[in-house]
């Protein structure tokens, strides 16, 4: 075969610095560890200190470090496994549901969830806030966005807002039959609402899991839940059988 255009594409400079970081990682620093200041790591590895940072950003990435408010970049550990969904189809809010819910409002959705929603983009819907922790940790934020509809006897309730009113949408939506749910994954960018709830810096890596859960042969509600890159891997069934992870066989030191 002939080569192409990619093949006479050198490495990057930081692509290999990010090899070179990663086995420094795992020989000379523990977990939490914090990383020397970016001027000396530059110094060290004889970089520039614009290509040590898209090393270190694509390492973030890669889950193997963490940018902490405060304290610098520290060594990650492995990520934690977070079941996203079993293979038992249940509404937000049912009997063993890993989230909390903190909040409610009734809004206009954003443009790219009223078209899932075949909503009007003017009309408002139910917006549940949940957040959830893993070991003491926060690991993900949703937004969880209810048409009228989906819960028409929701007005009869005495709850305007927070906590109680978020209850009380999750309880009337199940009292729909759900026939099913879908949910996609992409890797996105922590908004600033999403970097404070998280933990994290603004524009750090997360994934994001989109669910739109069906009944009565349209969507009735949709998920966007954002979980922290650098710390979940996510699964998917009873079983684990999809997994989402950097590196299954690192550990901490």
């Amino acid at each position: 075969m002939g080569t192409t255009q990619l093949d006479t594409v050198p490495e990057p400079k930081y692509w290999h610095l990010k090899t070179v970081l990663s086995e420094a990682l795992d020989s000379e620093f523990s977990v939490g560890e914090i990383l020397p200041n970016e001027r000396d790591l530059a110094a060290r590895f004889g970089v520039a200190r614009a290509t040590l940072r898209q090393a270190l950003e694509q390492l973030e990435l890669e889950g193997r470090l963490q940018r902490r408010r405060g304290v610098g970049t520290t060594v990650a550990p492995p990520r934690m496994g977070v079941a996203v969904a079993s293979e038992q189809h249940t509404w937000p809010g049912a009997a063993g549901d890993a989230w909390q819910p903190a909040d409610c409002v009734t809004a206009a959705p954003p443009s790219a969830v009223a078209q899932i929603l075949e909503s009007d983009p003017e009309d408002g819907v139910h917006i549940v806030r949940r957040s959830r922790v893993t070991h003491g940790q926060p690991v993900a934020a949703e937004l969880l966005y209810i048409p009228a509809s989906s819960v028409p006897d929701l007005s009869g309730i005495d709850a305007p807002s927070g906590t109680a009113r978020a209850r009380a949408v999750l309880r009337e939506l199940a009292r729909l039959d759900l026939e099913g749910e879908d949910r996609a994954v992409e890797l996105g960018s922590a908004r600033a609402d999403d970097a404070k709830e998280l933990d994290r810096l603004p524009g750090a890596p997360v994934l994001v899991v989109t669910t739109r859960y069906f009944a009565e042969g349209r969507t009735a509600a949709v998920s966007v839940a954002t979980y922290r890159a650098d710390t979940c891997r996510l699964t998917f069934g009873d079983s684990g059988g999809v997994e989402i992870h950097h590196d299954p066989e690192r550990r901490a030191s």
